[in-house]
């Protein structure tokens, strides 16, 4: 029985690969410019909120420059440790992120880097009805840079200001 069950769930598997795009290694990883478009983020960081808030963030460059890797420590003043993994997907030309937390929390982002500014936005279904967040990084210089977390309730029309942090290159 156990091997019907093991032989079923991999027929099944083959079915839906079978109708996907064939996965390309010939060519070389992240040749899109775009895909080094994060790059001002790596590094490790000191963090600065609101009302004397600290913590760090270390960043960095994996799997040969296609994917960045954050690992934020919210301490001394935030009992929120999380981690995320972002890439740039020439498929959608969108960044695309995956945040992960211990408090549960997980947020799949997606969004650009234009003018100056990468903003990476995720829809989110509550109980009161759908709303927006957003990250927006922004000023960013070699040394430095802010970042705001937004909110939404009017499907983007307008934003409030959640948390501001501001990175100070280590």
């Amino acid at each position: 029985m156990r091997f019907v069950c093991m032989a079923s769930i991999c027929l099944a598997l083959a079915a839906v690969w079978a109708g996907a795009a064939p996965l390309d290694f010939s060519s070389s990883p992240c040749p899109a410019p775009e895909a080094r478009q994060f790059d001002f983020w790596v590094g490790e960081w000191d963090l600065t909120w609101a009302t004397d808030g600290r913590g760090s963030n270390v960043i960095r460059s994996r799997f040969d420059g296609c994917v960045i890797e954050e690992q934020f420590d919210g301490s001394p003043s935030l009992d929120l440790k999380g981690m995320s993994v972002s890439t740039y997907n020439p498929h959608l030309n969108q960044w695309q992120q995956t945040w992960v937390d211990n408090y549960g929390n997980y947020f799949d982002l997606v969004g650009e880097f234009k003018d100056g500014e990468m903003t990476l936005v995720h829809d989110r279904v509550t109980d009161e009805g759908s709303v927006k967040n957003r990250m927006v990084f922004y000023n960013i210089n070699e040394d430095a840079f802010d970042w705001n977390w937004e909110l939404s309730e009017d499907g983007g029309k307008t934003w409030k200001l959640q948390w501001m942090i501001h990175y100070q290159r280590k």
